[in-house]
Order: structure tokens, then sequence, then C-alpha cells
């Protein structure tokens, strides 16, 4: 089996793709009566026309838990669509310590099959490290999020979670979460740290794919850079992804 580390590096080669596809199939964008099957026929829908653009799929727990065990049922589904050809990653952000750990850490990575997930660093290497025992599957921490008032925690702890991540990173298979909506603070962490970047904040959050590209410019074959709402709600989803691809391309080879 492949390596988490060479498997996302395959799969950017592959597709010469760093699209990553969020999958947030939220609800409250469709009619008020919309029907569970629905939204399952829909983000197939989403998977189908973007699999030649993606080089990996965020599914967020959020928009499944809501619909408690069938919401389950539906990502597992939905896992089984996408295969084996694409990283697919859990946006879960657990942070549990302990056995608790080893039980999510069991549950997206052996019965759901997801290649990694995003876990909160809130509560120390504790929280982290049972996720990161198995080097096929991968974890990216929390460092520095999109959200407006992230600031007030992570200003002052981002620099002690890259270090958390170094010392947990063995295995060669952690990754940091770095928002594109504050590019001082990606540049600061980039400075710090080589591991591989999941990259959310681009699209609809307006974040700057030229620069976002141009930080990570020497890390490019492990950086994944996530589109949710400006792809998967598009009128035409494939020529969105096809769009966004060919501009990151554009960035890329200039």
């Amino acid at each position: 089996m492949l390596s988490f580390k060479n498997k996302l590096k395959k799969s950017i080669e592959d597709k010469s793709s760093n699209l990553c596809v969020g999958i947030d199939i939220d609800k409250n964008h469709f009619s008020s009566d919309v029907k569970l099957q629905d939204l399952k026929e829909y983000s197939l829908k989403v998977v189908d026309s973007t699999r030649e653009f993606a080089a990996a799929y965020k599914p967020n727990l959020a928009f499944f838990e809501e619909w408690g065990s069938e919401g389950l049922v539906w990502l597992e589904e939905l896992i089984q669509e996408i295969g084996n050809e694409h990283i697919i990653i859990a946006d879960a952000k657990r942070g549990d310590i302990g056995n608790s750990a080893k039980h999510y850490a069991n549950a997206f990575f052996n019965h759901f099959n997801c290649d990694a997930i995003t876990v909160n660093p809130y509560m120390g290497a504790d929280s982290i490290e049972p996720f990161c025992s198995n080097p096929e599957k991968g974890v990216y921490v929390l460092c520095v999020t999109s959200n407006p008032s992230a600031s007030k925690i992570q200003d002052d702890s981002f620099k002690n979670v890259i270090d958390l991540t170094n010392n947990t990173n063995q295995n060669k298979n952690v990754g940091l979460v770095v928002g594109a909506t504050k590019m001082e603070k990606m540049e600061e962490v980039r400075a710090l740290s080589k591991l591989p970047f999941l990259i959310p904040g681009i699209g609809a959050q307006g974040g700057d794919l030229e620069n976002t590209i141009k930080i990570n410019e020497q890390f490019i074959e492990s950086t994944l850079i996530n589109v949710s709402r400006s792809i998967i709600f598009a009128d035409d989803i494939s020529a969105a992804a096809r769009e966004f691809l060919e501009k990151m391309r554009g960035c890329v080879e200039g």
C-alpha cells in the first residue's frame, strides 16, 4: 500500500491538479422541502462532474451528521462513489484525547475508508497522535483558519501548532490547514513549515489564488487548494471546476 505522502503526491501528479473539491451540501441552498435523497443525488452529480479535475474531495461532516444515521449512510455511499483514485479527506475537525481519538481514527480510516482527516489541536499532542500511527492515512491539523474571529486565538498559538505537528510527524503523514484569506499568516506558516498544506478560503470566501500558489510554489506537489461553494453550486459544475483548474495551472506555470 502507498503511504499517504506518496498517494497525495501521485494524485496531484496524475490529475495535474491541486484542486480539492469540498462537498458541503448545505440543505439551505435548496428549496425548503428538499429531501435527503435529493441531496444524495446532487452530491453524486458533484463527484461525477468534477472527477477529471479534482485531486481530492473533502466531505464536510456537518452536512451529513445533521441527518443522523441516514446521513452517515449517505457519506458511506458518497465515499464509495468517489472510489480509490482520489484523496478523500474527512472534514471532521475531531479533537479528543487518548482512547476516544483512537475510536475516531478507527471510524474514519477503517470504517469510512477516508485517506485523511482534519483535526483540532487544542487538546495537544494527545489529540493528534492516535490519528498519525498509520503512515497510509493522513492528518491535517488546523493551524490558521479563514473565519474572521480565529485570530483572537490563532495569532498567538499557530507557532505552537507548527511545533506540535513537527513533533508528531514521525510517519510523514501530517499536514496543516492554512486559510487563504490571510496571506501574511500563510507566508509566516510556510516559512516555518515544509508540511503539506490543505488550503480553504479560495472561491466564495475571496482568497487570492495567485498569491497562494506563489507562497507554496516550492511545495506544490503536496499542496491541496479546497474550493466548495463556487464549484459545487455553480450552474455548470463541470465548467466551474475546469475553469478553476485552468486558472490554477496558469498560476503554477507562470
